[in-house]
């Protein structure tokens, strides 16, 4: 079992280096260049939770004595994917603004405080986003665990009838 989760933990560092090496190059480039970066990280990340996901399912199959060190290094890795789709998200901010100035023109009637005021709330919005995303994913986990909880139930019946 251990060798399921530590390949999961190379696949997840392989993941993550390749995608904060793509998060970092997003500001510097521009147009379908830039577009294509951000779809392709987009879906990297989509894979790293799948991932983690499939750590946690693992984690969870572990003999107790061991679970609490597999737990807390899966938190980890769950703290650093935060720490990713946060900077991901910034980059893309910054990607916005850039498209909108280009499609605006860099309008200079609007004012310095209008344009913190935008960047507020549009991390705002991504921050609910991401909220939803989490919660979305909690509930999917509680699904699984039902699902499992039935069947293990259902298991344990049968060998007693």
């Amino acid at each position: 079992m251990s060798s399921d989760f530590e390949a999961y933990e190379q696949e997840f560092g392989t993941l993550t280096a390749e995608v904060t090496n793509k998060v970092g190059r997003i500001p510097k480039l521009s147009g379908e260049e830039k577009t294509q970066l951000v779809l392709n990280v987009d879906k990297q990340l989509e894979e790293v939770r799948e991932l983690l996901e499939q750590m946690d399912l693992e984690v969870r199959e572990v003999p107790v004595q061991s679970r609490a060190m597999y737990s807390s290094r899966l938190k980890s890795y769950k703290q650093e994917m935060e720490k990713l789709e946060k900077d991901f998200k910034r980059s893309r901010i910054a990607y916005s603004d850039e498209v909108r100035n280009e499609l605006l023109g860099d309008d200079g009637g609007s004012s310095e405080t209008q344009l913190i005021k935008l960047r507020e709330e549009r991390a705002h919005l991504l921050d609910n986003t991401e909220r939803l995303e989490r919660s979305s994913r909690r509930l999917e986990a509680g699904y699984q665990i039902a699902v499992e909880t039935g069947k293990h139930q259902r298991r344990t019946m049968e060998r007693e009838v």
